[in-house]
């Protein structure tokens, strides 16, 4: 396990999400302040955000001010959740592995209790072993 390439993967995919949000964050706004600009970035956005580095370098040969935009909002909200998300990561993965535990602690618990344990015979009684039958 390479944890140092892990942490860059997470954070490489950390940032793309972060442009997301900022690209929703500056549609959000220009819906209100130019609809039609918000329409054109709508539609070019559509399904480039994957990646938000090769999003912001395709943005940046169509519309320079935009991307300028969107990174500066994406730099504003980088600022202010990574202050708390380490610890928000570690208490989530602890909380959700937990429920995640119990759930199925709960599933082979009820399944073991749908199966007696003790086999009865036709008349609703335990079976003898051949010891306890008295016999010769």
């Amino acid at each position: 396990m390479n944890i140092k390439q892990i942490a860059k993967d997470t954070a490489k995919t950390l940032q793309s999400y972060l442009t997301y949000q900022a690209l929703r964050t500056v549609l959000l706004q220009l819906d209100e302040t130019n609809p039609p600009l918000a329409f054109w970035l709508h539609n070019f956005s559509a399904g480039k955000v994957q990646d938000g580095e090769k999003f912001i370098e395709s943005l940046f040969c169509e519309k320079p001010d935009l991307a300028l935009r969107i990174m500066t909002v994406r730099e504003h909200i980088a600022e202010e959740v990574t202050e708390f998300l380490p610890e928000m990561v570690r208490s989530g993965i602890v909380q959700s592995n937990m429920e995640h535990r119990k759930q199925h602690l709960e599933r082979i618990t009820q399944i073991s209790l749908s199966t007696p344990s003790s086999k009865l015979d036709p008349n609703n009684e335990p079976e003898q072993s051949s010891d306890e039958s008295g016999g010769v």
